[in-house]
């Protein structure tokens, strides 16, 4: 996206915030409010969130795809002494429980 942010101490952002508003709403822009020269809160338009939110919900999602396509791995004999795992899971047999 690559918006820059226009900066605002807090006390001045509190005097202005009607002007900010139209700001972000109507000229698109970025506003970060902060205290002692740190960020404190964002007001980004309503429409922006929600890309904001939706490109998260993008990103959650590819990463759960890659992780569920890895599968399980199975470990050698050797690693498991090595560790000392006396026991290993192999899932539900056919008729078991």
């Amino acid at each position: 996206m690559g918006t820059m942010a226009y900066e605002i101490p807090v006390t001045q952002a509190r005097a202005e915030l009607a002007e900010l508003i139209n700001r972000v709403v109507y000229g698109g822009e970025r506003v970060v409010v902060t205290r002692h020269g740190k960020p404190l809160v964002a007001l980004v338009s309503a429409a922006d969130l929600e890309r904001l939110e939706d490109d998260a919900a993008v990103a959650e999602e590819q990463v759960i795809s890659s992780v569920s396509s890895i599968g399980p791995a199975a470990s050698a004999p050797g690693e498991r002494r090595r560790f000392g795992i006396a026991a290993e899971h192999r899932g539900q047999r056919d008729g078991g429980n």
